[in-house]
């Protein structure tokens, strides 16, 4: 199997991150984004999905930094999974976190495209809006060119919900970008294509 690793570097007005991904790493992460809420989602989907993760990065605002951090971590996932020869593409998970329920499906089609059901109650996640949640998933699979279908089913408190639905997006695409030995070298799709 080749090295699956991608570095990205991105620098404007009002961010400036630098983010390393191993999708076949062991789950290790250094996050620092200076919002500690996203440090701690993010760990999830490094530890649930076991990718190494490493990221610094810096920003004028919660908003920009939340949008150009789901840009880069969608960036490096597609340069990390290359031409997708073999792998399983479409997987889905469902975690429990004490009283909530999520539910991601991912699908690593070459086409952007979320159905999200996100019923936040607008609890207190120290400073950090559920709303940037939203943001986070549609920025990411619009870069990432994947589908992405989240649903939280229940529960009443919005961390919960949120750890929930990062701990499942991590599973979700630690299935979908491992590589499915009967297929190796091939495309999963009968168009033969999948963009990048």
């Amino acid at each position: 199997m080749s090295n699956r690793v991608a570095t990205i570097k991105r620098k404007t007005r009002e961010t400036n991150i630098s983010l390393e991904l191993n999708l076949d790493g062991s789950g290790k992460c250094k996050i620092h984004t200076g919002i500690a809420m996203l440090d701690h989602f993010l760990e999830q989907v490094a530890r649930h999905g076991v990718f190494d993760i490493t990221i610094q990065a810096t920003g004028d605002d919660q908003h920009h930094l939340v949008e150009d951090v789901a840009i880069c971590l969608a960036r490096a996932l597609s340069r990390a999974l290359g031409e997708k020869l073999g792998i399983v593409r479409m997987a889905s998970a469902v975690v429990p976190m004490d009283d909530a329920l999520a539910m991601v499906a991912v699908d690593i089609s070459g086409r952007g495209y979320t159905v999200l059901e996100l019923p936040f109650s607008e609890n207190d996640m120290a400073g950090f809006s559920t709303d940037l949640v939203r943001h986070f998933l549609e920025s990411f699979a619009a870069e990432a060119k994947l589908n992405l279908h989240v649903k939280i089913a229940y529960g009443k408190n919005d961390h919960h919900k949120a750890e929930a639905v990062f701990k499942a997006l991590g599973r979700a695409l630690d299935t979908a970008t491992r590589i499915d030995e009967r297929i190796a070298g091939k495309l999963p799709t009968t168009k033969e294509l999948l963009e990048p």
